[in-house]
């Protein structure tokens, strides 16, 4: 892979992502069934990536490595169940931004776990993403769907910054292979909460749901990981910050989720945090990168 094709490979994987909060509106289900469905797909998608197009070896799993993938996949269970509440409740473009906060968190819970001094280019990032938050609520009303489905898109935020900051500590696990254990672990979790309501799930769903699971996770993921073999991981970090842009301009097209002046204003700052935080990045950070949105 060239440097020219894998920039290439990383924007279809950014604009993949951003397409999830949209395949999640399309499929008239529920946030549990729509994110078993997703895992199950991603991890047919990320063995049949392993088995053929990988060449990395699995590394051998010790007690210690099992108990962070489970971690690890709960974290992302509890993530993906947040933001598809996010986009049933408050639409595509609030669920993106309010996911988009997770920079921020994680400068400060790297500062808390990791005992590392946050730096002032740090605190300009948290400075963004807060004045953005304001900017992209509607109202400070928690009886409002907006609000209420933004608080869900933060809280999948916080979930995002936290299982990213366990992946760093388990960097030592192949990236496709953390990826597949991790989403064995969120359809397992799921299955008993979406098993009584799979026979009611219409084909043009699934169809949607395979997508989720297909593309934008197992094929993102896996062009994400292939590009990082060629391109820095800062270039990746601001490429993959068209991610919110991709989907928020996707649901206009389609549901006509117009943003409003201010909330254009809101997300603006808290893509150029995103930005901020890969320029910014440190080295340590990038080894193992996350299942995203």
């Amino acid at each position: 892979m060239t440097p020219r094709t894998a920039l290439g490979a990383l924007h279809i994987g950014a604009l993949m992502f951003g397409l999830t909060g949209v395949f999640g509106k399309l499929a008239a289900a529920s946030p549990g069934i729509i994110v078993f469905g997703r895992a199950a797909f991603a991890v047919i998608a990320l063995a049949l990536f392993a088995r053929f197009a990988s060449s990395t070896p699995w590394q051998k799993l010790y007690s210690t490595d099992l108990r962070r993938l489970l971690l690890s996949g709960l974290l992302l269970a509890g993530h993906w169940v947040s933001f598809f509440i996010a986009v049933k409740v408050a639409g595509v473009a609030i669920a993106t931004l309010g996911f988009a906060t997770f920079p921020a968190f994680t400068v400060i819970l790297e500062g808390l776990i990791f005992r590392e001094r946050i730096r002032a280019n740090e605190m300009v990032l948290v400075l963004l993403v807060s004045i953005g938050l304001v900017l992209v609520t509607p109202d400070f009303d928690l009886a409002s769907q907006a609000t209420s489905g933004l608080v869900w898109a933060v809280v999948s935020g916080l979930l995002f910054s936290l299982l990213s900051l366990n992946n760093r500590a388990s960097a030592s696990i192949p990236p496709v292979q953390a990826a597949l254990c991790q989403n064995v672990v969120v359809a397992l979790c799921l299955l008993p909460f979406a098993a009584p309501g799979l026979g009611e799930v219409r084909a043009m769903d699934w169809l949607w749901i395979g997508l989720l699971g297909v593309f934008c996770t197992g094929l993102a993921h896996s062009l994400f990981v292939a590009s990082l073999k060629v391109l820095k991981a800062r270039t990746a970090a601001v490429v993959f910050a068209m991610e919110p842009v991709y989907g928020i301009t996707v649901a206009w097209l389609l549901f006509s989720e117009t943003p409003t002046l201010r909330m254009l204003l809101g997300g603006a700052l808290i893509i150029a945090a995103i930005v901020v935080s890969g320029l910014m990045s440190r080295p340590v950070k990038v080894k193992q990168p996350s299942t995203m949105a």
